[in-house]
């Protein structure tokens, strides 16, 4: 925190501790909440101060007041308290897991706070004040007015350069009493007994109940993680049989492409060896046609009956004139 007068002091410095209990019934004064008080004092003697509280897990916690004005030399107490579905939760992560679970908690709180007008701070208390206890429409509706004033003097600062912020933030720490680790019920006897158990470190000092509680809870989570395991294999399974089937599906189209590319080169190439077939064809046929007649004249002229072919319109015409 910045050592400025102005700087409001925040009470715990930096850890805010919510004790979870299952109920209330060995506080007759508690109701089982599990809630934490902060208190904002006012260092100087001169100077309004305004003050802002966040968290980092808004839906976790209600906090009031969350924003206000504190008097020189006076103290604002705010009080947090932790959402009861959130409490279960963390119960149930403490009942697998142990008090390790609840140690390395990510949750934080901000409290912001600069100087504010004299005029404005004035306004703003006596107004607050007078609406205390009043419960009318017409005072919840001021009551809402007053709020919305506030937030738009934040917003202006939030805006603006000219007027400092000072910052405090704080870690939050969810702790489970021994003497209620486990409750009433025969397993919250034994999570009261591992509990006990978990601050021992040597099998040496163990009973036999208690090493079979060990061991009982070592089954457990081992069987929460083969579960897990399990899990994480089907799911892999899954994308690999859905990896694969795209990958049949894409090489199915690349090589129907593929035919459909070859099969029109095919069907010219059969064009033209249909048409150089036929060609060819004909040649070998007009050949051997012509050898045959060569042959065929040949021996009609060795035996000397050839005189008819000398008639023929064209052919007579030829062999008169090699005669």
């Amino acid at each position: 925190m910045d050592s400025s007068n102005y700087a409001l002091e925040v009470s715990p410095e930096s850890t805010l501790q919510f004790t979870l209990t299952r109920d209330s019934s060995s506080d007759k004064s508690a109701d089982g909440t599990a809630r934490c008080v902060m208190t904002l004092k006012h260092p100087g003697n001169s100077s309004y101060l305004a003050f802002k509280v966040k968290t980092t897990q808004p839906r976790r916690y209600l906090v009031r007041p969350n924003q206000g004005i504190v008097a020189p030399g006076t103290t604002e107490t705010v009080n947090i308290v932790l959402v009861e579905k959130e409490k279960q939760i963390l119960l149930q992560s403490f009942d697998r897991l142990g008090q390790s679970a609840l140690d390395h908690s990510k949750d934080k709180f901000l409290v912001q706070s600069c100087i504010v007008d004299e005029s404005f701070a004035k306004s703003y208390l006596s107004q607050k004040d007078s609406l205390n206890d009043d419960h009318s429409p017409e005072a919840i509706q001021a009551g809402k007015e007053l709020t919305e004033s506030l937030i738009s003097m934040w917003n202006a600062v939030n805006a603006g350069d000219d007027v400092q912020i000072f910052n405090r933030k704080l870690q939050v720490r969810h702790v489970v009493p021994p003497s209620m680790a486990g409750g009433d019920t025969p397993s919250g006897k034994g999570q009261s007994s591992r509990a006990q158990l978990w601050d021992k470190t040597s099998l040496e000092n163990m009973t036999q109940e208690q090493m079979f509680m060990e061991i009982s809870t070592l089954r457990r989570k081992y069987d929460e993680l083969v579960t897990f395991s399990v899990n994480l294999t089907a799911e892999r399974d899954i994308l690999n049989n859905t990896l694969e089937q795209t990958k049949r599906d894409l090489n199915r189209e690349i090589a129907k492409r593929k035919d459909i590319a070859a099969g029109g080169g095919k069907d010219g190439k059969g064009d033209v060896s249909v048409k150089n077939r036929g060609g060819g064809i004909g040649l070998v046929s007009f050949l051997f046609f012509a050898i045959v007649i060569f042959l065929a004249a040949v021996k009609l002229s060795m035996m000397g009956k050839v005189d008819f072919l000398l008639e023929a319109p064209v052919l007579g015409d030829l062999m008169r004139m090699e005669l």
